[in-house]
């Protein structure tokens, strides 16, 4: 494949500077110590959502109807499956050109270290680089690039992976192919993990330690399937600890006593032992994902989480409002003036990256995939503990009423193949645990699941199969113009 022309215009997003390019990603760090190259590293993780675009091209989103909600670039456009328009905060080019800003930051933390006499005093944040690199990666190849098949790989256009810190506006790349940029996404993910160090960390939650690692670890192996991978490393996120400890406890009383702003305010922190690694994104999807038009609806409450599960009980989420603003409250937006005096500047929501719940509910799905259909169910068990109950009335879980057997998955899916009811619960759990949070589309993306909408009044449908082109979000406009090969429509 031809070497291309790559623009990574990062000024016009972040810094509306020429010069960009030709400064430190973290001003606040000028590098002469493990310290200091620790400072760099807090801008080496993607400051931006990609969970507006996402939820929206799931089937997480239905339709209003006209004059019921807000209607946005950012918000019609996915949800059409178009190319989106806007290219503020929460949309697409905003989350590539994030991530890249993410990556010269590691990247000019690892030039550093491999310049220093003594680079054994920067073990760890060269481990912290490498995971954030291979991260930022990652996120990027799942959703500009086809999902990672075994018999396609080879083939199919990845990403350009980007190894080497950014001195010049216009860069010379090649974009490879997607099974080259999950080798080397894996290649720096394998050699960074055992270089960190949790001790070192001031703020855990908000960097790559190993229990981080480790989930991130988990997720990509589910993408490439590698099942004996998930849990293996899905093992190491729960060792010396009770699995139930680390999930958010949504059915028990205190959970559920919550006022509405403390229950937000509980879901993105640190402390809380369900987030493993959190991330202040610029974004305002805080403010906004329960009012606009193409959202959460009624009928997606009904079939949601009013309808009993495999359990025989109902999910125990809580949801807030009415048509127009259904919402879980889970992300609080502040906003960041650009001036003491100004009225303009940057909402930031705290947004969890990964979480014990989707750690759990990955390995349940590796198990079943490598037939292991006893611990399967074991997690999904664990799961739902925490997660049904008998109605908001009677918020018990009764695990000898509500235990998930065989029967009971062959029964509720209708379907012989114990391995296939097994996947459906596991993804029918993680679509209600993720609601609101784009993770429903990665799902969808990964098994090829169908994605039908249609407008309220029947009027228009918006089909996105197995094998459409839109699946792949498109390449940001200059990174075309400059060459690098487009995804097809």
């Amino acid at each position: 494949m031809k070497n291309i022309l790559l623009v990574l215009t990062l000024e016009i997003f972040f810094a509306g500077c020429s010069k960009y390019l030709e400064q430190a990603p973290d001003q606040r760090a000028v590098l002469d110590s493990p310290e200091k190259v620790s400072e760099l590293l807090t801008s080496a993780y993607p400051q931006a959502s990609y969970y507006a675009f996402a939820e929206a091209m799931s089937d997480n989103a239905g339709d209003k109807g006209p004059g019921i909600g807000v209607v946005t670039f950012m918000n019609l456009d996915p949800w059409t499956f178009t190319d989106v328009r806007s290219r503020n905060q929460d949309t697409p080019d905003f989350y590539w050109y994030s991530c890249y800003a993410a990556i010269a930051a590691a990247n000019r933390a690892l030039t550093y270290i491999s310049s220093v006499a003594d680079p054994e005093r920067y073990q760890s944040q060269k481990g912290e680089a490498l995971l954030a690199r291979a991260y930022a990666h990652f996120m990027l190849v799942s959703f500009f690039a086809k999902s990672y098949d075994e018999y396609t790989a080879d083939t199919d256009p990845g990403i350009p992976y980007v190894t080497d810190p950014e001195e010049e506006l216009l860069v010379k790349y090649e974009r490879k192919t997607v099974a080259y940029t999950y080798d080397m996404i894996e290649k720096d993910l394998v050699a960074g993990l055992p270089l960190l160090d949790d001790s070192r960390y001031k703020s855990a939650k908000y960097h790559f330690t190993k229990s981080a690692a480790h989930a991130f670890a988990a997720r990509f192996y589910l993408f490439k399937k590698s099942y004996d991978q998930v849990i293996v490393h899905a093992n190491q996120v729960f060792v010396g600890t009770e699995i139930g400890t680390m999930l958010r406890p949504n059915n028990s009383q205190a959970f559920l006593s919550m006022e509405y702003f403390e229950s937000q305010a509980e879901y993105t922190k640190a402390e809380n032992p369900a987030n493993i690694l959190l991330v202040e994104a610029a974004s305002n999807w805080g403010a906004s994902y329960s009012s606009l038009r193409f959202g959460f609806t009624s009928e997606l409450l009904a079939q949601l989480i009013f309808r009993p599960n495999v359990t025989g009980a109902n999910f125990a989420y809580l949801i807030y409002g009415q048509e127009s603003s259904y919402n879980i409250p889970k992300f609080r937006t502040h906003f960041v003036r650009s001036g003491l005096n100004a009225n303009y500047g940057i909402s930031y929501n705290m947004i969890p990256l990964f979480t014990a719940e989707e750690v759990l509910l990955n390995r349940a799905e590796a198990y079943a995939m490598i037939g292991n259909h006893t611990a399967s169910i074991t997690d999904l068990n664990t799961f739902a503990s925490k997660k049904v109950f008998y109605s908001q009335d009677y918020p018990i879980y009764d695990p000898e009423v509500h235990r998930i057997t065989s029967a009971k998955l062959i029964s509720f899916y209708q379907n012989l193949d114990l391995q296939v009811c097994l996947v459906n619960a596991v993804l029918d759990f993680k679509r209600r645990e993720f609601l609101f949070e784009g993770m429903r589309y990665l799902d969808i993306l990964r098994h090829r699941l169908p994605v039908v909408h249609e407008t309220k009044d029947r009027l228009e449908k918006y089909v996105l199969g197995p094998n459409d082109l839109r699946r792949t979000l498109q390449l940001p406009q200059e990174v075309r113009m400059s060459g690098l090969e487009q995804n097809p429509r």
